[in-house]
């Protein structure tokens, strides 16, 4: 084989293995333009031209060739590079105490379409993923758009590799229930393309923050967040979520906050999964949890509405100190560089952000370091884009391998 021969190939090979990181940097947004992307891959501006080339052949993302030149800047502007809008999705589902929610998501974490939400969930989890699919598969057939595979979030910890939920406590699901089979057997049922993935609803809305929303540019991400019921935590290291050596890492929800408080699910007493929830809030507010709407709907609104009642803001002062202690422990262990609140943390954080400061930094060694960034969530259903984010892995991993 000649020389010329020779590197044509060892180009295209370059090129071919730079397609993932590509496609990850333009998903993520951090790659607005083929210069950025040339930078940022570390390869020759033909190299990156002929990557951004091939994604947007596979229907990915589109290249503006001829984009407006900012006011005052020099030279030729960079080629924009953007997701297509119009490329391929995936399913995503969310199952919590309250219902479930099915989405269609395409790259850069954006919703195209949604389902109406279920407000019951069966205590069989066959019927409801079944139920679940169903209603995605009713959103793609709407569409006419290529799916490229699914994803879930339930609110258990997800045992690896085999994907059983081990502990659904909110739900009425058996222990040990195989969702992540039951799931992908769904999905196959229903004629949606594509595999099927399954995680902890905590753990997967850490993942899309740090994609697209409050954790972007972290390091050492810590997230803690209420869903309807419970506290969930999560980490996410270089870019990558620490699941333990088999999923099961940072149930934060069972670290004991108040040693005499109440019993908890897991046999102890006074874990934040209890002493820092909704229901948690509503009870330590002296109201009655009502059937009509979810209880993290019913403890947002109240402390968005009726923050200057005492009884209010006593109940939320008590969750701020036992969310501290729990954060402040956590900080300890872990040395994160941010922390970022969902659920019911965040309507915490955000009507009295200094006193649970005061708290973490009282409690813990970064207080006496410059202390660490503490910021509430920013996308909506950040579960279900992280569930997108399991089923777009494989794509962003190999897009041609995976498109193929």
């Amino acid at each position: 084989m000649n020389g010329k021969a020779t590197t044509t190939r060892t180009r295209l090979e370059r090129g071919r293995s730079a397609l993932g990181p590509a496609l990850e940097l333009v998903h993520t947004g951090r790659a607005p333009t083929r210069a950025v992307l040339t930078a940022e891959l570390g390869v020759t501006r033909a190299t990156a031209g002929a990557v951004a080339a091939e994604l947007e052949a596979l229907g990915l993302i589109r290249v503006d060739s001829r984009p407006g030149a900012a006011a005052g800047s020099q030279g030729r502007p960079s080629h924009r590079l953007a997701v297509d809008e119009r490329g391929p999705v995936v399913l995503a589902a969310q199952v919590h105490a309250d219902g479930f929610r099915a989405s269609l998501v395409g790259l850069g974490g954006r919703t195209v379409a949604t389902a109406p939400g279920c407000t019951t969930v069966q205590a069989d989890p066959a019927q409801v993923l079944g139920e679940v699919v169903t209603a995605g598969a009713e959103l793609l057939r709407a569409s006419g758009r290529r799916c490229v595979g699914a994803g879930l979030a339930v609110p258990s910890a997800v045992a690896e590799p085999e994907g059983t939920a081990l502990n659904p406590l909110h739900l009425a699901w058996p222990a040990g229930a195989p969702v992540r089979e039951i799931f992908a057997e769904q999905v196959a049922a229903a004629g949606i393309t594509g595999p099927a993935f399954t995680g902890n609803d905590v753990n997967l809305a850490a993942l899309a923050e740090h994609r697209h929303g409050a954790g972007r540019g972290a390091q050492h991400l810590l997230c803690v967040a209420t869903g309807h019921r419970g506290v969930g935590g999560a980490l996410v290291l270089d870019g990558r979520l620490h699941s333990g050596s088999s999923g099961l890492a940072l149930e934060v929800g069972h670290l004991t906050v108040s040693p005499e408080g109440r019993p908890c699910h897991c046999g102890s007493r006074g874990c934040l999964d209890v002493e820092a929830d909704p229901l948690a809030f509503l009870m330590a507010a002296g109201r009655d949890p009502g059937p009509e709407v979810s209880l993290l709907q019913q403890a947002r609104d109240m402390l968005r509405a009726e923050y200057a009642d005492p009884g209010v803001r006593t109940a939320a002062e008590q969750l701020i100190d036992r969310l501290g202690l729990g954060l402040a422990g956590l900080v300890n262990i872990l040395n994160p560089d941010r922390i970022i609140l969902g659920g019911l943390h965040r309507e915490l954080l955000v009507a009295d952000p200094e006193r649970l400061r005061a708290v973490v930094a009282d409690r813990s060694l970064w207080g006496r370091s410059g202390g660490v960034p503490i910021l509430p969530c920013t996308l909506d259903h950040n579960s279900l884009v992280g569930a997108a984010e399991l089923a777009w892995q494989p794509v962003l991993d190999d897009p041609l391998a995976a498109l193929a």
